[in-house]
C-alpha cells in the first residue's frame, strides 16, 4: 500500500478559511520591511496567504488584514499586482 501524501494546508488571512497551500498566494515581508508576492512559496520572511479573488483582495485592502498579519504597511502596488494575477 502506498503511503498517503499529506497535503499542506494554509489559512487565508481574509476569509480565515483553510485551503491546500497550492490554492493560495503567499505575500512575504522581510525583516527590512520589503513586501513582495512569493509565487514559489520559498522566499525568506514572514508570510501570509490569501485566496485570490477580487472580493478577497478588496477586503484585504479595506480591513488591512495583510498589514496586521505581516506587521508592515502593504503598498497599493502589491494589491494591484494581486489583481493582475487573477
Amino acid at each position: 500500500m502506498k503511503p498517503v501524501k499529506k497535503i499542506p494546508m494554509r489559512t487565508c488571512v481574509v476569509t480565515k478559511t483553510t485551503y491546500p497551500k497550492k490554492e493560495l498566494t503567499r505575500i512575504v515581508a522581510t525583516k527590512e520591511g520589503v513586501v513582495s508576492i512569493d509565487l514559489k512559496g520559498k522566499a525568506n520572511g514572514r508570510g501570509a496567504y490569501i485566496k485570490l479573488s477580487k472580493e478577497n483582495i478588496d477586503l484585504a485592502k479595506k480591513s488591512k488584514a495583510l498589514d496586521k498579519k505581516l506587521e508592515v504597511v502593504i503598498p497599493d502596488s502589491i494589491y494591484e499586482e494581486l489583481g493582475k494575477l487573477l
